[in-house]
């Protein structure tokens, strides 16, 4: 049996009042869910500028972006599972002043033109601790939010940190025009913010959701983690090949907003969508969004024309908040109380993961391609996930 465990139908999840105390520890919890990405969002942008700046070629900024993501990769599970004995609070502190440190170093050495080996090796270093601290982050939202508001949270998160990937590398833009160095010392201060705004756990919170499981590498945890890597590679592919699309359509680089400014509109009203609607959705509403993704993906590798192109990452980017809230949602139930830092920092990673896939594909073969071999992995996935749904409904 592929899936052990079935969020409910959907469903309207009745609203529960909040004291004002809980309510306050869930907005700075909202600051810092908002402000933990800052740095990933604003360091493709932040590194290519500074390496332009000190070697002359922004090669050398991708190699540190890679750099950041593999680290993260490499550091979820195990800082993860080292924190385990630390309040959740606690220890995503030490991971996030770890990172503001790394991002420290880098201003530094970048000022006194440091080997850029060594500013490659510092972004791997701010990068390790993102997968685990986002898992301690996101296992401390149970703690403020009864698991019927979840929904809600969460769809407010991912609108929240959508527009902070909007904005992020515009801010950087902008400030770069004086100095790459105080773009980057930008960075590294917002990035240090969550470590001030996390609330700690207080002596309310949300109810426990039901244990179905006592491994994180369950049948049904490995199905949910796969449809992170797709859904990760997806709107990186998008994202990364933009350019590449621009210039296939005969546009200047720069109109490459065209295909991403809609993905990102999109995906914010879908994140509003989910807080309003404040609902768990069905598994064959699941089923419904992934086939709506390999749709849009599948109609940006057509390269057929701008329009069609625009509808497709419209279709993709509808559906990123609604998909990455039914991940978190089943995660949740499948994780134990104990290892759902653990079970959040993989479902992070297994979204880096498709970021390196969709950026490899994209560097070895030509955009239209590598779309065609995503569209073929979420294929694929939904297929999967439509079987597992089928099988469990007649049980």
């Amino acid at each position: 049996m592929v899936d052990h465990c079935h969020i409910s139908a959907e469903r309207e999840c009745e609203p529960i009042g909040e004291e004002p105390s809980q309510r306050g520890s869930l907005l700075r919890w909202y600051a810092s869910s908002a402000t933990l990405t800052v740095p990933q969002a604003a360091a493709p942008v932040a590194f290519s500028l500074l390496a332009l700046a000190l070697t002359g070629d922004t090669n050398n900024g991708a190699a540190m972006i890679l750099a950041m993501t593999l680290a993260q990769m490499v550091g979820a599970v195990p800082l993860a599972r080292a924190g385990r004995n630390l309040p959740a609070a606690t220890m995503f502190r030490l991971l996030i002043c770890f990172r503001a440190l790394a991002m420290a170093a880098i201003v530094i050495g970048a000022e006194y033109k440091l080997s850029f080996t060594w500013l490659i090796l510092l972004a791997g270093a701010a990068g390790v601790v993102n997968g685990a601290a986002f898992g301690f982050l996101r296992s401390l939202l149970n703690h403020f939010v009864p698991m019927s508001r979840m929904p809600r949270a969460l769809g407010i998160a991912s609108t929240l940190n959508e527009v902070t990937f909007v904005l992020s590398p515009v801010a950087v833009s902008l400030l770069a025009t004086s100095s790459p160095l105080l773009s980057l010392l930008a960075i590294t201060i917002l990035g240090a913010l969550p470590m001030i705004l996390v609330p700690s756990i207080g002596a309310t919170g949300g109810g426990e959701p039901p244990r179905f499981s006592g491994t994180i590498f369950s049948p049904a945890a490995l199905m949910w983690f796969a449809c992170a890597v797709g859904s990760g590679a997806t709107v990186a592919a998008i994202e990364i090949g933009a350019v590449a699309l621009a210039l296939n359509f005969g546009y200047q680089p720069i109109l490459a907003i065209i295909f991403t400014v809609p993905l990102c509109l999109a995906s914010i009203a879908g994140g509003i969508w989910i807080s309003v609607r404040n609902r768990i959705a069905s598994r064959k509403a699941v089923v419904a969004q992934l086939v709506i993704m390999s749709l849009g993906v599948a109609l940006t590798a057509l390269n057929h024309s701008v329009a069609v192109t625009i509808a497709g990452t419209l279709l993709v980017g509808a559906v990123i908040a609604p998909l990455g809230t039914y991940y978190s949602l089943a995660v949740d139930t499948l994780a134990p109380p104990e290892r759902r830092p653990e079970m959040f920092a993989l479902l992070r990673t297994s979204q880096a993961i498709g970021v390196v896939l969709a950026s490899a594909l994209i560097t070895m073969v030509s955009v239209s391609t590598a779309l065609s071999w995503v569209t073929a992995l979420m294929t694929g996935i939904t297929a999967t996930v439509a079987f597992a749904s089928f099988k469990s409904g007649h049980r």
